[in-house]
């Protein structure tokens, strides 16, 4: 039988690690990160059995299924799961576009490479994430080693910064950066852009600072950070767990966070209102075991309003200069309010299904449930399912049997 997946540039894999390569790279536009019945099921038989199951080249069976069923359980996954046959529908609209070698190829003209588990390369610290170890990395960037967790510091907050945020954080990258800290962050306008810049200036370590991308690593987003980011793939690093073309979607965003978290030993939080994806980052460094820490802000202020929820809340250790941040990375490393609550979004109550949908919906042009059917990684019912959902909320609009996003949602 053909194997859909060996579409575009071509050549002899040499070595079962070259195999592997090219099955997680696959495997990565197949699945969408953090994928738990696909990253099990790669756990129970292997990347490249894996790839032959999820394209239905390989057979299933109920020792698989409770194989995976076992895996979910141990690694705190569902405790109920609709069965494999269900990831195979909601896989199979992808399988025709599968080329990994083609991905690995426009890698190459970028001057970057795939690195998975097993490379010289591969951040061990991503162990940690137990199941929801990425299959793989993008990576644009200098090829030196990567730095240990205790090597690395995470800077993260608003994107709306202030100058008082803008300052704190340039100061805390570059004299971490001169310490011989990698900084990283992810690359986003505000506090992430004020930390790389601040790490290029003062950097001393062979990666001063990294990037971790939420879209494809073949397009530097934002648009307005490009040059910045050039700059960072030059002389630090570009990563991703998602493949070049691919889109940085909302959900994407948070499940990069915890890329973040993991990599480094101690998360800052700089600036961030009450409600901010760089608390996400902060809870995922919690449920790591990392350390967690946070800037005081003026009360007056909401973009610190967050920073002081984790400081009162006890989540957060109160940081102030550079030199306790190393402190903390240190320990680590020895271990081997005055506003209300905002009411809940509208999206905080929906499915994951349903946000990858949500996603995956157009803003103006109307897309058809065949369409959404590849974009998301569902099934055709699962979509059907979900834009019913949507439409309930208020969230999608269907014109004459197609669909696009509500102008609120």
């Amino acid at each position: 039988m053909r194997r859909n997946y060996t579409k575009g540039p071509r050549h002899v894999p040499t070595t079962s690690q070259e195999k592997e390569r090219i099955a997680r790279a696959a495997l990565a536009r197949l699945m969408e990160p953090q994928d738990s019945v696909g990253l099990a099921l790669v756990r129970a038989v292997g990347a490249i059995d894996a790839l032959g199951v999820a394209t239905g080249e390989l057979g299933t069976g109920p020792t698989l299924e409770q194989e995976i069923s076992e895996l979910l359980t141990d690694e705190g996954g569902p405790a109920t799961w609709p069965g494999l046959a269900a990831s195979l529908r909601r896989w199979a609209p992808r399988v025709a576009d599968l080329a990994p070698e083609r991905d690995m190829e426009t890698m190459r003209r970028l001057g970057g490479r795939v690195i998975v588990p097993g490379d010289e390369l591969w951040p061990v610290q991503l162990a940690d994430l137990g199941l929801q170890e990425p299959l793989c990395l993008w990576w644009r960037g200098n090829e030196q080693p990567f730095p240990t967790a205790r090597q690395a510091v995470a800077l993260v907050g608003s994107r709306d910064s202030t100058s008082y945020g803008a300052s704190v954080t340039g100061d805390f990258a570059y004299t971490l950066a001169q310490r011989g800290y990698t900084v990283v962050s992810g690359g986003a306008y505000g506090i992430d852009a004020h930390a790389h810049r601040g790490a290029l200036s003062g950097g001393s370590a062979d990666i001063p600072t990294i990037a971790v991308m939420a879209g494809g690593v073949d397009r530097f987003y934002p648009s307005g950070n490009e040059e910045l980011l050039r700059a960072v793939s030059t002389q630090g690093a570009v990563i991703a767990e998602v493949p070049p073309g691919s889109a940085p979607t909302r959900y994407r965003f948070l499940q990069r966070n915890r890329l973040i978290a993991a990599i480094a030993s101690v998360t800052v939080v700089v600036e961030a209102r009450w409600r901010s994806g760089a608390l996400n980052t902060a809870h995922h460094a919690e449920t790591l075991g990392r350390a967690v820490a946070a800037v005081p802000g003026s009360v007056h202020s909401a973009n610190s309003a967050g920073c002081h929820r984790l400081l009162r809340d006890g989540g957060a250790v109160c940081v102030t200069d550079a030199g306790e941040i190393a402190e903390l990375a240190g320990a680590m490393g020895d271990m081997d309010g005055g506003e209300k609550e905002s009411p809940p979004a509208i999206h905080d109550g929906l499915c994951l299904e349903d946000l990858i949908l949500l996603d995956a919906l157009p803003l103006r042009s109307a897309s058809s449930v065949e369409k959404l059917t590849v974009v998301a990684g569902l099934s055709p019912d699962a979509v059907r399912a979900g834009l019913a959902r949507l439409n309930v909320l208020g969230l999608a609009t269907s014109d004459r049997g197609t669909w696009k996003r509500a102008k609120n949602a």
